[in-house]
């Protein structure tokens, strides 16, 4: 699928299947080290690697689990067309995420999109969730998957 944009009754028709793959994208020490500023979370295993690769079974840092879940952000929009008429969308949060397979230091990830429900509200605002999971390039276990709901908010400013 390629992104654009797409109306509702054509999204309704894609429920079950894949409707966006991301981009490869390399997780670097720098960002690795700005979530920890960011998160306050400075635990050797992500930020020290001379120490990580000493005591850790990685060989070296991995990435924060939310780190990897924070970059659904960017791949779904790199990713998924948006529905005719929505201004953005809005992260309306989790029903279930599991972290798999941890993310090391220089690895590539992409994250794969299956548009699991989407509903129209009378508000205009639509539902749409996503079972998605983020690949590690040469992994046979994606670093997590998730069950990941949203909301397409209307672009009020067109309106009568």
């Amino acid at each position: 699928m390629t992104t654009g944009t797409i109306s509702i009754e054509e999204a309704e028709k894609l429920v079950g299947q894949e409707v966006g793959l991301s981009n490869w994208r390399v997780v670097t020490q720098e960002m690795i080290d700005q979530f920890a500023a960011a998160t306050d979370d400075h635990q050797f295993i992500h930020t020290d690697p001379e120490r990580a690769a000493r005591e850790t079974p990685y060989g070296g840092t991995i990435a924060h689990g939310f780190l990897s879940l924070s970059l659904l952000s960017t791949m779904v929009f790199e990713a998924v067309p948006r529905l005719e008429g929505s201004a953005m969308g809005v992260n309306f949060g989790f029903e279930r995420i599991r972290f798999l397979a941890p993310v090391r230091c220089g690895a590539r990830i992409r994250a794969r999109f299956i548009l699991a429900a989407i509903k129209l509200r009378p508000s205009g605002i639509a539902e749409v969730n996503y079972d998605v999971s983020v690949e590690i390039e040469n992994s046979i276990k994606p670093a997590l998957t998730a069950h990941w709901l949203t909301l397409a908010m209307p672009d009020r400013t067109k309106e009568d």
